[in-house]
């Protein structure tokens, strides 16, 4: 997980534009970066809200990339208002990204329609083959629904995404392609006394200062990403159709066209877990790749605790659903009150 760039209450001075400047003065966030859950992943282990928003909105300009089909920035922050908010200033055409010609064709005030009624009405699947990874998670999920249903929404149980996980691998192989052509580009802007000026320079400056940089894990990927092609090559274009048809066509849209849906719902990820040198990563479940992979929006909300740790409910959607999916999720923010502020917590 990449670290947002945080902003705070005080003038922004230097920050990337007057607008965002604005936005940081008017509500407390943060902006994150997300490949495959970096924006939804910490707010979920967090307590916080936090808004991936369809690739096109958000230039990525900037960005240290992972994947162009993937990457994006997005608004992390204490409140669905605050997200807005900052969601407002992000969002808009950037001529060094043309991507953005897609998403801001028109200007959206994201928090026009933030209602506690936002959930009258409102068509909701429940993508249950998200489920069953820990069992305070999904209890904390059935009383979302529970909520939601008495609050004017309708549920539509189950709506299964049936294509989830039929696509990790060619996920993984657009990433290795795009990661080695992304950061190439990237890194021949920097200072060319750097000496670092493509991933080949990269993976050569870490073997020099292996036991300095390295002492705990390799570069494993690093390395796979170098050996592949350009992004013409077959390999490259067949996995990343595959990647757009399983996440989009096929996986939400199909759901959403069968169900006439609004949004889906699933459970962000479960209690923030220990990474540890030994034993690595302890990642129990999450539903962040559905939407991350097609490029669509996902909004994440406090949803609850488990031993005290906070766990989030997604709602994701179509390609450029964000007003719908704001306003859904601000109306479950404000009826289920789940937020609460930081505080030390005894050990276990």
């Amino acid at each position: 997980t990449r670290n947002p760039y945080m902003l705070d209450r005080s003038p922004c001075g230097s920050s990337s534009g007057s607008a965002v400047a604005v936005a940081a003065n008017l509500c407390a966030a943060a902006i994150g970066t997300e490949t495959d859950g970096s924006i939804v992943c910490p707010a979920n282990a967090n307590g916080i809200v936090g808004i991936k928003p369809t690739i096109g909105r958000v230039s990525r300009y900037g960005i240290i990339p992972i994947a162009h089909s993937q990457d994006t920035a997005g608004p992390m922050a204490r409140t669905v208002r605050d997200a807005a908010i900052l969601l407002n200033a992000l969002c808009a055409y950037d001529s060094r990204d043309s991507i953005t010609k897609l998403g801001n064709r028109k200007e959206i005030d994201y928090t026009r329609l933030l209602s506690t009624n936002g959930l009258q009405g409102k068509r909701i699947g429940v993508a249950r083959n998200f489920f069953g990874f820990h069992e305070r998670v999904d209890q904390l999920m059935e009383n979302a629904i529970k909520l939601m249903k008495e609050n004017g929404a309708v549920i539509i149980d189950p709506a299964n995404i049936e294509t989830k996980g039929k696509f990790g691998d060619a996920e993984f192989e657009v990433l290795l392609y795009e990661f080695k052509s992304d950061l190439n580009r990237y890194l021949r802007q920097a200072n060319p006394s750097s000496g670092v000026q493509s991933l080949a320079d990269l993976i050569r400056y870490n073997r020099k200062h292996r036991l300095k940089l390295m002492p705990y894990f390799l570069q494993e990927i690093l390395e796979m990403a170098e050996k592949k092609g350009p992004l013409s090559e077959k390999k490259y274009r067949d996995a990343l159709a595959k990647c757009r048809e399983l996440s989009g066509k096929k996986g939400i849209d199909a759901v959403m066209d069968s169900h006439k849906l609004d949004a889906i719902i699933a459970p962000t990820g479960g209690p923030a877990w220990k990474i540890d040198l030994i034993n690595g990563d302890h990642f129990g479940g999450g539903s962040s790749s559905m939407a991350a992979v097609s490029g669509y929006p996902s909004i994440t909300v406090p949803n609850g605790f488990v031993h005290g740790l906070p766990v989030g409910i997604s709602f994701f959607g179509r390609a450029f659903s964000e007003e719908i999916l704001i306003s859904i999720a601000y109306a479950y923010e404000q009826i289920s009150r789940h937020r609460q502020k930081p505080s030390y917590k005894k050990v276990l």
